[in-house]
């Protein structure tokens, strides 16, 4: 049996499995691993915690490194007249360990301490993590606010968090005298870790021999540039000089591409759905001396999302303990929207729940943009729905601000639609266990993979989506989901919108509606369809997996 390649009392509290065996660590800016530990902002966070539980549960030679967020994201409440609120208030978390290790980072040529606080994998069934902090005495305060708050409105900040997580989770692994075979970048925000490789080896060969690197966004503001000098000045090479740095990365000009910079220092990269893997080999095609671009696409971890009874009845295949299940599940929720909003809402009305990250490409507002359209719904008393809005904006994204706060608006004289706030591990599953019809509505190929609706399908809500993301490889339309056809893509960005809007109320009014109110065994199959073909292909266990066989492998 192989051990763990960490020293101890940090090892794994499992044997390791020998198909396993490999030593990786793991580096993300999130992760969502329980409701009290308030270190996440959505769907990467939600991604990396399920890949850590899977990883535990396959008995995995891999660590996390990540950040200790102060103030985590923020606290997502109502102001007075019901509007978003946003709370930043310090977090203590009792049930992390200090490691004792302290060591200093450099940050704008200023030493900067950092200390490293342990998460044993039995507390919340994860694999061995380790989180960083610089909120320390012996900071300055400007030191001391780098690991504040998760994703800094200051791009100067972003830059010493970067720095913290890639050089500070290396800095770390020295401290614990380990140099593990594979080191996983999760979105490029630990690529400095990669110059703390070459400092330490001066060989390009040595970054490329342990560096994986995977990508989940084709969105500009998830493949951040910076100025190249002021990344200098900022210490964000470790030492490496400028010339060096141009060399390896192949970057000439006067922006930084960090994701063109981990695309040319590792050894392999993933895109995280079928599809978003042919939009970034087409998005970096005319780079040259990028290294292989394939894909592994997200998954969630089934055991941790998935509701027992309605699993119970999954596998036993009853229609009537489903829909019973159902029911209590949507009487749960119903007892949180009424406590928000005052608003009661009936467990025999079809329930639609769109739920994630506020981003202009996700289009939360998208069936509200016709009027009439929106109204016939709510008011339509053959076929009754209910509507619920959730998900957590950028703080200080005030375009999509703006739009959740339209929304409250909107909805605040329908009895049957809702916005409501809190938005985290504990309210997602609440929306997926009492929905009927998750809606999934992003422009098409601009969502990597959008993993909500998966464990939305684990918990018998059905997927009403457009093309996009991982419902390419998973939708059998009006079988085990319900698809909005692709518009043309000569079509303006408004008649695309508009195309997809109605083709929302077509699938609602000729399909959803009558199948789920006349023909309630119709309904059952499809919803059985969903959850039998949700799994395991989207369970995580399925990702950890192909991780270690398609990715670490290769190196």
């Amino acid at each position: 049996m192989a051990s763990s390649f960490l020293p101890k009392p940090f090892q794994h509290h499992y044997e390791i499995a020998p198909e396993y065996a490999q030593s990786v660590v793991y580096f993300c800016c999130e992760f969502a691993l329980d409701q009290s530990f308030k270190i996440y902002a959505g769907g990467l966070g939600f991604l990396a915690g399920s890949h850590m539980r899977s990883a535990a549960d396959l008995r995995q030679n891999l660590c996390g490194i990540g950040i200790l967020w102060t103030y985590g994201y923020y606290n997502q409440a109502r102001g007075e007249d019901h509007e978003l609120a946003i709370q930043f208030s310090k977090k203590e978390y009792a049930f992390l360990q200090d490691t004792g290790i302290r060591f200093t980072v450099p940050v704008h040529d200023h030493p900067v301490w950092v200390k490293a606080m342990y998460l044993p994998g039995e507390i919340f069934n994860t694999v061995p993590m380790f989180f960083l902090s610089t909120d320390v005495e012996e900071n300055d305060l400007l030191s001391r606010a780098i690991t504040h708050r998760l994703y800094a409105h200051d791009h100067l900040r972003r830059i010493a968090q970067y720095i913290i997580l890639g050089i500070g989770g290396a800095r770390l692994l020295d401290e614990l005298g380990v140099d593990p075979a594979v080191w996983h970048l999760n979105e490029a925000h630990g690529l400095t870790a990669a110059f703390h490789l070459y400092a330490k080896h001066d060989s390009l060969a040595a970054v490329k021999k342990r560096l994986v690197f995977t990508t989940h966004t084709p969105e500009e503001a998830g493949n951040e540039l910076h100025d190249f000098k002021l990344l200098c000045d900022f210490s964000f090479f470790d030492g490496v000089a400028e010339p060096q740095v141009r060399e390896i990365t192949g970057i000439t000009g006067a922006d930084f591409n960090h994701s063109l910079a981990a695309l040319r220092l590792a050894h392999i990269a993933n895109a995280v759905s079928k599809l978003h893997g042919e939009v970034t080999r087409k998005m970096w095609r005319d780079h040259p001396n990028i290294c292989e671009i394939t894909h592994i696409t997200n998954a969630q971890n089934k055991k941790y999302w998935t509701d027992k009874g309605l699993e119970h009845a999954r596998v036993q295949g009853d229609a009537v303990m489903l829909r019973h299940r159902k029911r209590e599940l949507k009487e749960r929720l119903f007892r949180v929207v009424a406590d928000q909003t005052g608003k009661l809402f009936r467990p025999d009305v079809l329930t639609i729940v769109w739920a994630r990250r506020f981003a202009g490409y996700k289009r939360p507002d998208l069936i509200t943009r016709d009027v009439q359209l929106f109204r016939n719904m709510l008011n339509n008393q053959t076929y009754p729905v209910q509507m619920i809005w959730a998900g957590k904006p950028y703080p200080f994204d005030f375009g999509a601000l703006d739009t959740f706060n339209d929304l409250i608006r909107l909805t605040r004289y329908y009895p049957n639609a809702t916005v409501l706030v809190g938005y985290e591990l504990e309210l997602s599953s609440l929306l997926k266990n009492g929905s009927d019809i998750w809606l999934n509505n992003p422009v098409r190929t601009r969502e990597a993979s959008g993993t909500s609706g998966m464990t939305a399908a684990m918990n018998a809500s059905v997927n009403l989506s457009t093309y996009d993301g991982w419902v390419c490889e998973f939708a059998r339309d009006r079988e085990n989901s319900f698809i909005i056809p692709p518009a043309d893509p000569a079509l303006s960005p408004e008649a695309r919108d508009q195309h997809d809007m109605l083709g929302f109320y077509q699938a609602l009014n000729e399909r959803i509606l009558p199948t789920y109110y006349d023909h309630p065994d119709a309904w059952s199959r499809i919803v059985f369809n969903s959850m039998n073909d949700v799994a395991p292909y989207f369970d995580a266990d399925r990702l950890a997996d192909e991780y270690y066989k398609k990715i670490y492998a290769c190196l």
